[in-house]
């Protein structure tokens, strides 16, 4: 099995380890409790249509909320929103709940909660839902010139 995630990160020889699971339940909680992961250090990747005309990800901690506010300010814009399901899927080319950053079918640029980088590996979907890669943080941050903020609600 292949997504076009999986395609990009074997194309761009990046080192990374697939995890599968009987996908139930969409959300970073129930694929980490499923494959015995710490949800701190599963990313789940959401589409942020910043400005109300342009969109990116944003990689955040499985345990913790995206800060509209601070996504906002860390793109220099007055207003963020979380991107229509429709708006997500047609940009990323892969379905709500399978998302990844990788192998996207628009380039978008990527921005990810700071605290990630500090593990020794995360996990992060792989474009089909029941389907995540295991990872270095750093990897993602090198291979997505991805921009690291603070991010998060209530930190």
């Amino acid at each position: 099995m292949s997504t076009r995630a999986l395609h990009f990160l074997k194309q761009n020889r990046i080192p990374h380890e697939v995890v599968t699971y009987d996908h139930q339940e969409k959300g970073a909680e129930f694929a980490a409790r499923t494959v015995g992961f710490p949800l701190a250090q599963t990313i789940k990747t959401l589409v942020v249509d910043v400005d109300g005309r342009n969109f990116i990800l944003a990689l955040m901690p499985g345990d913790r909320q995206l800060s509209l506010k601070k996504i906002a300010a860390a793109c220099n814009t007055k207003r963020a929103a979380m991107a229509e399901i429709a708006d997500a899927e047609r940009l990323t080319g892969y379905l709500v709940g399978g998302i990844s950053p990788f192998g996207t079918q628009k380039p978008l640029k990527v921005i990810m909660e700071a605290t990630l980088k500090t593990h020794s590996e995360v996990m992060i979907n792989a474009g089909r839902r029941g389907t995540m890669i295991k990872m270095k943080p750093g990897d993602i941050i090198e291979t997505l010139k991805v921009r690291l903020a603070d991010i998060t609600d209530g930190s």
